[in-house]
């Protein structure tokens, strides 16, 4: 279970058109929302492809069975 996140303020300057963009991506109510859940999935992927490199060729082929 993820532990509750601490949120810190900050000032930074963001390009409007990808902002909205985002937001409507990820169907966010605030820009601020929008931030914060963009970092979060960027963190995330980075934690994924960080596996992905460590893990690589140690699957053997046809050890995966699809249905």
């Amino acid at each position: 279970m993820p532990r509750p996140a601490t949120l810190k303020r900050k000032s930074f300057f963001v390009d409007e058109r990808a902002l909205r963009r985002a937001k409507k991506a990820l169907g966010s109510a605030t820009d601020s929302e929008a931030v914060r859940v963009s970092v979060e999935r960027i963190a995330e992927m980075e934690e994924f492809w960080q596996f992905m490199k460590n893990s690589r060729r140690t699957l053997r082929p046809g050890s995966i069975r699809t249905p």
